[in-house]
């Protein structure tokens, strides 16, 4: 079927302004910015955006405007722009627990060093006082004094 210029122009506008909206990031529900969603808001059927149909001339304008954006740092979709704010979050939190990871990795070493190093420590101290008990040439230090003499204050 067949349309008039008037009418073609008309579809023209009301594409022109659904393309502005989307690209303002005023998705309707459960759209995205895509030449669906677009077709959907402008009233037009789909299959007019694609091949040598009259408004394949929009659909490329439309793409790119996105990529413009795209290309600016801006994210026209917001659940695009929160997808990727979510993957760099995840990314840091990935970064974060293998730190920690080595961290407990570090301190876990470390533990077990302290409690060899004490464990060695203390046999000798074993060894030594057995040593100790076993030989007259050690002399025996006197306790020390429990008497205070003078004032402390």
């Amino acid at each position: 079927m067949r349309i008039s210029a008037a009418q073609r122009t008309e579809n023209e506008n009301r594409i022109r302004a659904a393309m502005d909206r989307l690209l303002r990031g005023e998705m309707p529900p459960g759209g995205k910015c895509d030449i669906k969603t677009l077709a959907n808001e402008a009233a037009v059927d789909r299959t007019a955006f694609y091949g040598t149909r009259p408004y394949s001339h929009l659909r490329v304008e439309f793409e790119r405007r996105v990529q413009a954006l795209q290309d600016a740092g801006e994210i026209p979709d917001p659940r695009e722009a929160q997808i990727t704010r979510l993957k760099a979050a995840i990314a840091k939190l990935k970064e974060r627990l293998a730190q920690s990871e080595q961290t407990i990795d570090e301190l876990t070493d470390f533990r077990t060093q302290a409690l060899a190093r004490l464990a060695a420590q203390h046999e000798e101290i074993i060894r030594l006082r057995e040593a100790a008990a076993g030989t007259e040439r050690v002399t025996r230090l006197p306790a020390p004094r429990t008497t205070v003499i003078g004032s402390c204050s």
